[in-house]
């Protein structure tokens, strides 16, 4: 594999943050985190990184994760995003008219996780 792709993960549960920044690193992938949606955004627009993929959560501190969506599919269209949500069913929708690419529910296995994002990196 070439460079790593690089990541960012925007979470505000510390251990979901921690624990996915981790399993990422050690799947070779180049991480950055956020604990609020209104940090993550500055990290995407500031460029730094230039992102491969975003993993967001739905309900965020300060800007909530749809905003996030929203915001990334405007400026950046082709830019990949996962929405993760403990919630029920209307988050989802909201993440969907977002242009999330893909909506999955907590608790999930990261193994799964990480498939849907080789998936959305390799299409």
């Amino acid at each position: 594999m070439g460079s790593p792709y690089k990541v960012l993960i925007i979470d505000d549960t510390e251990e979901v943050l921690s624990a996915l920044c981790k399993f990422f690193k050690q799947k070779g992938y180049d991480v950055l985190s956020a604990s609020n949606g209104l940090d993550g955004l500055k990290m995407i627009e500031s460029g730094k990184g230039n992102l491969d993929l975003i993993i967001t959560d739905l309900v965020l501190p300060n800007i909530s994760g749809v905003a996030v969506i929203s915001i990334v599919k405007k400026k950046f269209p082709k830019l990949p995003v996962i929405a993760i949500t403990g919630w029920g069913e209307h988050p989802e929708a909201l993440a969907k008219e977002a242009k999330a690419d893909l909506v999955m529910e907590k608790p999930f296995k990261l193994p799964e996780l990480e498939k849907a994002a080789r998936d959305l990196l390799t299409k």
